[in-house]
């Protein structure tokens, strides 16, 4: 049987997902209401977290499809992706066009050599210009350096939520078959690329855990074929070597794995047996082999310190609350999250590098949902340096917003230390890209939300290390501290939203040194969350005044991120956020101050 093996990707929200899932129910591979994000995170917040494979049926032909993240957070499940198939689906917004994760995803693919079919989705939306989304798309493969063959690239128009596709927009269509077609006459066969009597080359390209048979491979078999049990040498890509057995293997029909004996060249497997396999290593049976090109994943961008949660309230709500829990958990999310990296120095606090605040606070929900309790300090950029000179991550934004938002974003993101590299305008609304260090985009994100009253669009990719770019001022308001233990009440809460935001609202437990909110003239402010009103027999006008409360800024673990200070810690368990001072009485910071 034939092989094809393709990857979607796309920005964001572009609709790969929903793509994929149209195929996978016409080719008759998934049953309605079956969803490749199938992860309990992903399908509610509508995004694509870990790539994923799926294979279908059509016209005799077995059709690998990989899903991937469009988050920028989580590229570098996508760059490991792409070296594992022959051509990738660009699936581009019919309304917004490219977007920087387009752009991220795009250089990849040509960097490789992939020759992509270009999918201009979401084509029945109001607003929707196929023709100027086709030319966008254009001019980034001439200004990406694409060659000749690869900016002749075959064009198909789609509605992904309906499942339809058409080659022309005047052509009448109710199914995805002329996309299929596409696909089996433009992706090279990959079963033809090598032939089954030559050596075993295979190469991981994801990484999967399962509770019985431990570590597994997502590898794709280059050359000769794999059977289950046996005996193997996996290879460094700096040529070491060591010995290894298969005990299973798994291929992919529709979304399920199916147990197989023997896997031949081109197709996608999952591989057990291997417990210390790492991506771009090379599997084979002959120990002089040449080993596969290694595959590079880009660096984490930002880290920040997991400890052992030791508040008032600490070890009340979670079901793992030790540092040996904590590591033990950390080890494990190693062995499948490439893009983490985690520093076990001995003592009870883990520093974990990730790729974006989004990345950190992904794995943060998942293992409060476990029921693990910890507390992490403020997200710092990590900083290289090369040369003797000080480098820092920088970034390429792009911000789509009504035109009576775009000074105010300008303001902000220029004291952020972000430079307007751009500014194209359309009929209502404005499109600014900017540039400007990671660390001044922490924290950002509610802000944008404010400014803009939850009309704007913003997209970001890291675009590598720039010298430093010097101090960067962005919080300008302050702490509110509690300095009592007990129940929050409504009358002194009353009294204090007038003072800043809060993160509270009455009838909960506060105690000494946490954070209820904010302020907004930016000092530290104690107060008394607990004090209630003074009742007396003597009747005033102001006694029987009603208390409005505005609702609370609800804390989750991304606005914790965000509003943080470098003094604070996120307390994060299976029922609450919190932020609380890293010293908790005031004589304690006054010595930290006194001391710093």
């Amino acid at each position: 049987m034939e092989i094809r093996n393709i990857a979607i990707i796309a920005h964001v929200d572009h609709g790969k997902t929903t793509l994929t899932d149209a195929i996978l129910r016409q080719t008759g591979a998934a049953e309605a209401g079956v969803s490749m994000d199938s992860n309990k995170l992903e399908q509610e917040r509508g995004i694509t977290i870990y790539a994923k494979n799926a294979a279908v049926q059509y016209k005799g032909t077995k059709i690998n499809i990989v899903d991937t993240p469009g988050h920028a957070d989580f590229g570098s499940e996508v760059e490991r992706v792409l070296r594992s198939i022959d051509s990738v689906l660009l699936v581009v917004d019919a309304q917004e066009g490219p977007m920087p994760q387009t752009r991220f995803v795009l250089k990849k693919s040509l960097e490789l050599g992939l020759k992509p079919i270009v999918v201009i989705n979401k084509i029945d939306k109001p607003a929707a210009d196929p023709a100027k989304a086709e030319e966008g798309v254009l001019e980034l493969f001439l200004e990406l350096g694409a060659n000749d063959e690869q900016s002749n690239f075959p064009v198909v128009y789609a509605i992904g939520k309906q499942g339809i596709a058409k080659k022309n927009l005047t052509d009448e269509s109710s199914d995805l078959t002329p996309l299929l077609d596409v696909i089996l006459e433009k992706v090279p066969v990959a079963s033809a690329q090598a032939s089954a009597d030559q050596t075993l080359r295979a190469q991981p390209f994801n990484l999967a855990y399962d509770n019985f048979l431990g570590r597994m491979a997502v590898a794709r078999v280059y050359e000769g074929s794999l059977q289950t049990g046996s005996n193997v040498h996996i290879k460094k890509p700096h040529g070491e070597s060591r010995n290894g057995k298969i005990t299973k293997m798994f291929t992919f029909d529709g979304l399920k794995r199916v147990e197989a004996t023997e896997v031949g060249a081109g197709d996608i497997v999952l591989i057990a047996g291997i417990p210390d396999i790492e991506i771009g290593e090379t599997i084979s049976t002959d120990t002089n082999v040449e080993p596969l090109p290694a595959i590079a994943v880009d660096e984490p961008t930002i880290t920040l310190n997991f400890l052992v949660n030791n508040s008032p309230f600490g070890g009340r709500e979670g079901k793992f609350v030790t540092s040996r829990q904590l590591r033990e958990r950390l080890e494990r999310e190693l062995e499948i999250n490439v893009g983490l990296r985690v520093e076990f120095d001995g003592s009870d606090t883990f520093k974990v590098s990730g790729r974006g605040e989004l990345h950190v606070a992904i794995l943060l929900e998942n293992m409060r949902r476990e029921g693990y309790e910890m507390q992490v300090s403020q997200p710092n950029v990590i900083m290289h340096e090369e040369n003797g000179k000080k480098t820092e991550p920088f970034e390429e934004v792009v911000i789509d917003t009504p035109m009576e938002y775009q000074g105010t974003i300008i303001e902000r993101l220029g004291q952020r230390g972000f430079v307007m590299q751009n500014l194209l305008q359309h009929d209502v609304s404005v499109r600014l890209i900017f540039e400007g260090p990671t660390r001044g985009l922490l924290g950002y994100r509610n802000q944008f939300v404010i400014d803009t009253k939850g009309e704007g669009i913003m997209a970001s990719r890291v675009i590598g290390f720039k010298h430093f770019s010097g101090e960067i001022r962005k919080r300008s308001t302050g702490s509110m501290i509690s300095m009592a233990s007990g129940k929050a009440l409504g009358y002194s809460l009353w009294n204090l939203q007038d003072r800043g935001v809060l993160y509270i609202g009455p009838g909960i437990e506060v105690y000494e040194g946490m954070v209820l909110g904010n302020t907004s003239k930016g000092e530290e402010m104690e107060v008394n969350p607990t004090k209630n009103k003074n009742l007396t027999n003597v009747r005033s006008s102001s006694s029987d005044e009603a208390i409005n409360l505005i609702p609370p800024y609800e804390l989750t673990i991304e606005r914790g991120l965000e509003v943080m200070a470098a003094d604070e810690y996120l307390e994060v368990t299976p029922q609450s956020v919190r932020l609380r001072k890293q010293a908790l009485t005031a004589s304690d910071r006054a010595k930290v101050k006194r001391a710093g």
